[in-house]
């Protein structure tokens, strides 16, 4: 070992930790489960375990952008559960026949109709609480709490209680088509997230974001339209989370007002668990989609291994304080 050797500083392995700690143990779980149990590794099982956890994906993709300029949003559940609704009731052009299947289905609105009404509502949520968090200089965590209350209220006086189900074949195809033997909604997932990942990677809006969350102050300083970007990323949270409902309503063929029930708890774990800070800053979305999927073998591998849902929650949540852990270690250590 020479001098020069010793004169370098020592290895950041909690840094190292954070950045490479969810690849690694989605890899291991992947092996584990499938030296336990055979049926884990068969082309259905994967593809099965894609299509559960894209509308999940596509609203994390959404939440990485929030968390990156150091927001929070808990009202994505809700979100999805009005949006879902407002698109189904466009497809089907009103109530009246909420509950129509078969050649009764057929009647109602183009299906683009409805995935616009769904994400136009999605962003329109995002967009007020954007304005709520910029302009009236209230807190994140407080107005996302609000809206996770206030959207669901929505969502059941709007459908009075009652799902709304029996779309047409075009508009369920969006959930449960494939597209050479690729799930529809699993195909969307991975064009968002590539979308998702230039931009935040190669604009200036990416660069924005980051800058936003890294050091608010100096941001501002070097000319980075601060309030405009943190309303930004709630409104593309938003959108995202409308045309994951539209997804989602395709898939079950039927939309209600407990859809997208803690939907915010697993989007915000497989953000964090993907190595995107709480504090703002760092992160990407190549983490979000690791993050997404260990969630979801995690599940898929206990599920096959008869383990209770229940145990399932602990170790996720045990995941979850695990990696915040690290996050907050690699932060002190940047500072």
């Amino acid at each position: 070992m020479t001098t020069r050797d010793l004169g370098r500083p020592g290895l950041d392995y909690v840094g190292i930790l954070a950045r490479f700690a969810a690849p690694l143990f989605l890899l291991f779980l992947v092996v584990l489960f499938a030296l336990l149990e055979p049926r884990f590794l068969h082309p259905l099982n994967l593809m099965n375990i894609l299509r559960q956890v894209s509308i999940m994906g596509l609203v994390a993709v959404g939440m990485t952008f929030v968390i990156l300029t150091a927001g929070i949003d808990l009202s994505v559940g809700s979100v999805v559960a009005l949006a879902g609704l407002v698109g189904a009731y466009v497809a089907k052009g009103g109530l009246d026949d909420r509950f129509a299947v078969g050649a009764a289905a057929t009647a109602g609105n183009p299906v683009f109709l409805a995935i616009l009404a769904a994400v136009a509502v999605g962003a329109a949520c995002g967009a007020l609480q954007g304005l709520a968090i910029t302009r009236l200089r209230v807190p994140p965590f407080v107005v996302t709490l609000g809206g996770l209350t206030a959207f669901r209220g929505l969502a059941l006086i709007f459908s009075g209680g009652g799902p709304i189900s029996g779309f047409s074949p075009s508009f369920v195809w969006w959930g449960q088509g494939r597209i050479y033997g690729i799930p529809v909604p699993v195909i969307v997932f991975a064009a968002v997230a590539m979308i998702a990942h230039v931009v935040l990677r190669y604009t200036r809006f990416g660069l924005h974001v980051y800058a936003t969350g890294g050091n608010n102050p100096a941001a501002e300083l070097n000319g980075v339209a601060v309030r405009r970007t943190t309303f930004s990323v709630y409104v593309i949270v938003g959108f995202l989370s409308g045309l994951a409902a539209f997804l989602l309503s395709a898939r079950l063929n039927s939309a209600e007002a407990v859809a997208g029930l803690q939907l915010e708890l697993d989007v915000i774990a497989a953000v964090v668990i993907g190595g995107t800070s709480l504090f703002g800053g760092v992160g990407s979305i190549f983490g979000t989609v690791v993050g997404v999927l260990l969630i979801g073998v995690l599940r898929n591998g206990l599920v096959l291994m008869n383990v209770s849902s229940f145990v399932q929650q602990i170790l996720i949540g045990l995941i979850l304080v695990l990696a915040v852990a690290v996050d907050q270690r690699a932060a002190l250590r940047r500072s």
